[in-house]
């Protein structure tokens, strides 16, 4: 369960301030000029990532440590989707502002609560009080 809460502590507060500051209410124009070199690279970073998790958490327990482990595949397989096809991609984001696209984030955001919640809070197991 430690690298669980060590991972989970890495990837809640990141994945929550990154859907955060992407939102298009925050930064509205954010997506309008995305180039492919862009995209390729943010792609290399998410699959990096992705792979890291999978590697060290590749856990399919009935709990919430499976998050984790879906998150990885998640970012492994959206990395290289923008690695492969960067320009769709592109094309593909074009509309930001969807509904779609906004739904999508929100269900991210309350992932990444999620898995912050389980990494910081106490361990009932621990004995510590």
């Amino acid at each position: 369960m430690t690298n669980t809460k060590l991972i989970a502590g890495l990837l809640g507060p990141t994945l929550m301030v990154t859907i955060a500051s992407e939102f298009p209410l925050v930064q509205p124009h954010l997506y309008e000029q995305q180039i492919p070199p862009v995209v390729y690279l943010s792609g290399v970073i998410m699959f990096v990532a992705g792979l890291a998790i999978v590697r060290w958490h590749n856990r399919w327990q009935r709990n919430w440590t499976v998050v984790v482990t879906l998150c990885g595949w998640f970012l492994l397989t959206l990395g290289l989707f923008r690695m492969f096809a960067a320009g769709l991609y592109q094309q593909v984001s074009g509309d930001a502002s969807s509904l779609f696209f906004m739904i999508t984030e929100g269900i991210l955001f309350a992932i990444g609560l999620l898995i912050t919640w389980q990494a910081y809070a106490r361990d009932p197991t621990s004995g510590a009080e």
